[in-house]
C-alpha cells in the first residue's frame, strides 16, 4: 500500500477501504504486541486515562460486555465499548455511552492512527504498518480518551497473549467460560486453549473468572498463581425459573447470591440459559468496580441485567431469529434454547467460515431444522456450499435441502417455504448474521 501525504483526513468510505485492505483481521492477524505498544506509545498512551476491563475467553465476551455496558450506564458511568465483529456497519465496535461513533468522529481517529502508523514504518520503528485489529484497536482507545470516558469495556478479539486488546494492560480481567474456537491459532487442546486466555493476567490486576471446566479452571488458577493474584470466581449460587414460552418473547428468570448480595427474580435483557453464567461474571466484575471507587448500586446491577442488548444473539424480527453461534458451545446452546422454547418448525439458513468445527456444528444444529438452506457469506473464510452440503445427516430429505449462492437468494428461499407461523432461523456465523440483518433491513 503506498503512504499518503498527510496533513490528509479520510472521509469514512475511505477509511472503510484503507482498513479492508489492511487484510482480514483473523487471517492477517500477526503474534506479538509490539506494533499496538508502539501504535500507543505514539498517540500518547490514551489507554492510561481510563479504568479499562478485559474480557476474554471463547463464549460469551460480547454478552457479558453487554451486562457490564448496561449496568455501568444505569449506575451514570460514562463508559466505552470495543467489541468485535460488526455486524453491519464497522461504527459498531465503539461505542461511548451506548452511541456508536459517528462516522466523521472514526474518519478523524482512523486518519490519525494511519498516519502514526505510516510514520513509524517511516522511521523503521515498525516494519510493517498495523493490521486491521491492531489499528482498530488504537481507533477505539483513542475515541474514548478523547471523549474522556470513566472505564472502557474492551472485548479480546482472539486469544489473549498476542491480542491487540491486551497490549492497553487492563486493570480487571474477567475470563467467560473457555472452550474449542480458532484451534489453528491457539492449540487444539483446552489447556493449551486456556493457557492463551490466561496469559493476559498480570500480577497487577484484579482477575473475576467465570465458572470453567476442570481443565480450563487448572491452567487459570496456575497462571494466577505464578503471578501472584488471587482470583474471584463468579458465583455459580443461580436459580432459574421459567415465566413465559410465548413465540417471540420466551422469558426466563433467576437468582443469584454473591458473598455481597443477593439479586433475586432477575430478568435478563438477553435470552438463554447460559446468559446467567454470563450475568454471574457481569454481576462479579461490578462488585469488583466498587473496590475502584465506582459507585453502582444492587438496584443498578438489576436494571443493567434487565436493559442489556446484544445484536445478533438470539435476536428475533418477525418470524426471523438471527444466532451467531459459530463454534461447538455457541451451537449446543441455540440448540438448547430451541429444545426449550421453539415449537414451530424451523427453516434454518446456514453459513459458515470454513475453519470451523463444521461437522460438530451441522451435528448438533441441522436436526432442529425441517428444510435447510446452505449459503456462502462474502467472506474470504467462507465454507461453501458443496462442501457444507458434506455434514448434512444421511436421513435429512434431500427435497428439504437448497443450496443458495448468496445470502439474499437464501433469505428468498426461504420466505417461499415458510409459512407466517414458522421460524427462519439464520445461523452459523455472525458474517452472516450481520450480511442478513442489512439485507433485510432494505427489503423492510
Amino acid at each position: 500500500m503506498t503512504p499518503v501525504k498527510f496533513p490528509f483526513l479520510m472521509n469514512f468510505p475511505e477509511t472503510l477501504e484503507y482498513l479492508y485492505n489492511l487484510g482480514n483481521e483473523i487471517t492477517a492477524m500477526k503474534l506479538g504486541l509490539t506494533s499496538t505498544e508502539k501504535l500507543l506509545a505514539a498517540l500518547g498512551n490514551p489507554e492510561k486515562h481510563f479504568l479499562k476491563i478485559q474480557v476474554a475467553g471463547t463464549n460469551g465476551k460480547g454478552s457479558t460486555c453487554a451486562f457490564l455496558d448496561a449496568i455501568c450506564r444505569s449506575a451514570q458511568i460514562k463508559t466505552g465499548l470495543f467489541t468485535s465483529p460488526h455486524l453491519i456497519s464497522i461504527t459498531e465496535r465503539i461505542k461511548i455511552d451506548s452511541e456508536e461513533i459517528s462516522e466523521k468522529d472514526f474518519a478523524h481517529h482512523a486518519t490519525r492512527i494511519r498516519e502514526i502508523s505510516e510514520k513509524l514504518v517511516g522511521e523503521k520503528e515498525l516494519e510493517a504498518v498495523p493490521t486491521f485489529f491492531e489499528q482498530m484497536t488504537a481507533i477505539g482507545v483513542s475515541a474514548f480518551a478523547e471523549r474522556e470516558i470513566e472505564l472502557g469495556i474492551l472485548e479480546t478479539g482472539l486469544g489473549g497473549r498476542f491480542d491487540s486488546v491486551t497490549a492497553t494492560r487492563a486493570e480487571i480481567a474477567a475470563i467467560t467460560p473457555i472452550g474449542y474456537d480458532h484451534q489453528q491459532i491457539l492449540g487444539n487442546t483446552l489447556a493449551e486453549i486456556a493457557s492463551e486466555k490466561a496469559a493476559i493476567i498480570r500480577e497487577d490486576m484484579r482477575v473475576i473468572v467465570a465458572p470453567q471446566t476442570n481443565e480450563a479452571r487448572k491452567v487459570i488458577l496456575g497462571k494466577c498463581r505464578t503471578v501472584g493474584v488471587e482470583p474471584v470466581w463468579a458465583t455459580e449460587k443461580i436459580q432459574i425459573k421459567n415465566q413465559s414460552a410465548d413465540f417471540g418473547f420466551p422469558a426466563l428468570t433467576g437468582n443469584f447470591t454473591t458473598e455481597n448480595e443477593r439479586y433475586p427474580n432477575v430478568w435478563l435483557g438477553l435470552s438463554g440459559r447460559h446468559q446467567f453464567i454470563n450475568a454471574s461474571l457481569a454481576i462479579a466484575v461490578a462488585e469488583t468496580l466498587r473496590e475502584k471507587n465506582f459507585k453502582i448500586s444492587r438496584d443498578e446491577i438489576l436494571l443493567g441485567l434487565e436493559n442489556a442488548e446484544h445484536k445478533g444473539r438470539l435476536e428475533f424480527y418477525k418470524n426471523f431469529l438471527f444466532d451467531g453461534a459459530h463454534n461447538v458451545e455457541g451451537a449446543k446452546a441455540l440448540r438448547d434454547y430451541l429444545d426449550e422454547f421453539i415449537r414451530q418448525p424451523i427453516t434454518m439458513i446456514f453459513g459458515a467460515m470454513r475453519d470451523k468445527d463444521l461437522s460438530e456444528i451441522a451435528e448438533i444444529l441441522f436436526p432442529k431444522a425441517e428444510r435447510l438452506i446452505l449459503t456462502q457469506p462474502k467472506n474470504e473464510r467462507a465454507a461453501e456450499t458443496s462442501e457444507l452440503l458434506k455434514f448434512v445427516p444421511q436421513y435429512f430429505d434431500r427435497k428439504n435441502v437448497t443450496l443458495a449462492a448468496t445470502v439474499e437468494e437464501a433469505i428468498e428461499a426461504a420466505k417461499k417455504v415458510t409459512e407466517e407461523n414458522e421460524l427462519i432461523l439464520i445461523t452459523g456465523s455472525l458474517y452472516l448474521v450481520g450480511e442478513a440483518q442489512e439485507i433485510l433491513q432494505c427489503a423492510f
